[in-house]
């Protein structure tokens, strides 16, 4: 049985960890409200208590864009000083065996693409993917330094129930009545369910590396759309043509800020943005269910 320590615990990832490891491991968990250890991590540095075998690396910002200054260093203080309070915390009581450090694909930086692998230049210029790329940075030198095994899981859209950001909206609108596809809905995006990346986290922490985790699927908007859908027991969602959109988009370039959609936006809904795990498959054996199975058989 390991000793574990979990940041972020209560987090949407942080919670599907719990219940996949609690049963058989001795899980210390620490977050802003819940669990062994409250507090939040970019205002302190933590006292712990023990040494632990593996710490798994869950907390952080995300989910949000920032509009003022303040909401960007925001994402510095909790994705970066945060890491950087935790390591500090760690090397007080002793460094784990292992460490695995729940990072996000927006370290590439890219708004569109297919088949984007590990190799692929971290090129990230928005204040969240630059604060996971030097949490990473932190996390590597200190592992390195301190001969940890380290894991860095580069994910992208997660898929569970009242999932955050994006498919959360998405759920809404669609249980709401007023989601429609656009041009179809045709491009396709990386994800992967939440509990499948609990699931394999202890295994890949006994051999470290740097992995895009997805469902290998990469089901397109208008998929993603119907499977919710069936499982809500709501009608297909309608599509608006891209031309309108489009127009629409205009019409938002020249108001500003105060628009909620503009060109910008347009484009990256109807790009691919897809993530190869060609890696972690074929070292790993990483085998995860199909997001739009996993829609059909469980309630949002």
């Amino acid at each position: 049985m390991k000793t574990i320590l979990l940041t972020g615990a209560n987090g949407f990832l942080g919670k599907s960890i719990t219940k996949e490891l609690a049963i058989n491991h001795y899980l210390i968990g620490l977050s802003r409200t819940v669990g062994d250890y409250r507090l939040s991590l970019e205002k302190e540095i933590p006292n712990l208590k023990q040494k632990f075998n593996l710490v798994i690396h869950a907390a952080g910002k995300a989910h949000s864009i920032p509009r003022t200054v303040t909401e960007k260093n925001e994402f510095y203080d909790v994705n970066v000083l945060g890491t950087q309070n935790l390591l500090k915390g760690l090397d007080k009581v002793g460094v784990p065996e292992q460490f695995v450090f729940i990072s996000s694909v927006s370290v590439y930086g890219q708004e569109s693409g297919s088949d984007i692998n590990e190799e692929h230049p971290l090129e990230a210029k928005d204040p969240y993917g630059l604060s996971k790329i030097g949490a990473e940075v932190l996390v590597t030198e200190w592992c390195n330094k301190n001969k940890v095994v380290c894991s860095i899981l580069r994910l992208p859209l997660l898929v569970g129930k009242n999932p955050p950001g994006n498919l959360g909206a998405m759920i809404k609108a669609i249980d709401k009545g007023y989601y429609f596809n656009i041009g179809g809905g045709q491009a396709r995006k990386s994800m992967v369910v939440a509990e499948d990346v609990a699931a394999f986290i202890t295994k890949v922490a006994s051999l470290g590396g740097t992995y895009n985790l997805t469902d290998g699927v990469h089901p397109d908007f208008s998929e993603l759309s119907i499977a919710i859908s069936k499982q809500k027991k709501k009608k297909t969602p309608l599509n608006l043509p891209l031309f309108i959109t489009m127009l629409l988009g205009y019409a938002g370039d020249i108001l500003g800020d105060k628009a909620p959609i503009n060109s910008s936006k347009i484009k990256k809904i109807t790009s691919d943005l897809t993530f190869n795990d060609a890696k972690v498959r074929e070292l790993l054996g990483w085998h995860p269910q199909s997001v739009l199975e996993y829609l059909k058989n469980n309630s949002l």
